[in-house]
């Protein structure tokens, strides 16, 4: 297969960037994504020009590392779907593909596909932990938890905090991100003793730190790789709202 690539390039944050059109061929068809930009910066080092930055690690889909925006999406055309778990198949042979960061004042860029999310971690730190001594692992039923609460937990857990819901959204926003990470704490009993003060140190944080607000549109849901509710978001206002009243 071979693709025309359109590569957003930009040295530092101070620097400005631009797109660079590049060309691979002999691309195999199960290649994964990262698979194909990996080629081409064997390609650009044989060269001796400089390869694509681009972020990545566990390539499985779990840490939310490989985080691009590819035709207009976040992680690509595919819902549900990581960009190293995107696969070359997905395109079309002789297709111009355009691959750029995720684009947001609170992610500036560090280096071509490679933005600073930090603030994912400032949000998590102020609020996202338990300090409840535990000692040694309670039996299970020690604790009894309805079962649709901890379902819900732990989809909400399932976030990766990879930020493709900040991309997608117009005003970009990071209430996804926090909803879901406030309600794996709320929704379970060892996680209301601290409930108020969390709520309100993350969501604080979060606007300190440049995110836009929510207006429902939808988008952070639709392109979000682990199919995180909305509702998550509806239950951190409700936990703000009452813990700013209590």
């Amino acid at each position: 297969m071979k693709f025309n690539l359109k590569i957003w390039r930009q040295k530092n944050a101070q620097a400005a960037g631009k797109m660079v059109d590049y060309t691979i061929d002999n691309i195999n068809a199960d290649m994964s994504f990262l698979e194909m930009m990996d080629v081409l910066n064997e390609e650009l080092i044989r060269k001796g020009e400089e390869p694509v930055a681009f972020d990545h690690d566990c390539r499985e889909g779990i840490c939310g590392m490989c985080s691009m925006h590819i035709n207009g999406r976040p992680h690509g055309p595919l819902r549900g779907t990581t960009t190293c778990q995107l696969y070359m198949r997905n395109f079309t042979d002789g297709e111009t593909i355009y691959i750029e960061p995720f684009r947001a004042n609170a992610f500036p860029i560090i280096r071509d596909l490679v933005v600073d999310r930090s603030a994912f971690d400032r949000i998590m730190q102020v609020g996202g932990f338990v300090s409840v001594n535990t000692g040694q692992v309670q039996d299970a039923n020690n604790i009894p938890v309805v079962k649709a609460d901890a379902d819900l937990a732990m989809d909400a857990a399932s976030c990766i905090g990879c930020g493709a819901c900040v991309a997608a959204c117009k005003n970009a926003s990071a209430s996804l991100f926090v909803g879901a990470k406030i309600s794996q704490y709320a929704l379970l009993p060892q996680g209301r003793i601290e409930a108020k003060e969390r709520v309100l140190a993350m969501v604080n944080q979060m606007d300190e730190e440049g995110f836009g607000s929510c207006t429902n549109t939808g988008a952070c849901e639709a392109e979000c790789p682990k199919g995180i509710s909305l509702s998550n978001i509806a239950r951190m206002n409700r936990e703000y709202y009452s813990a700013s009243i209590s």
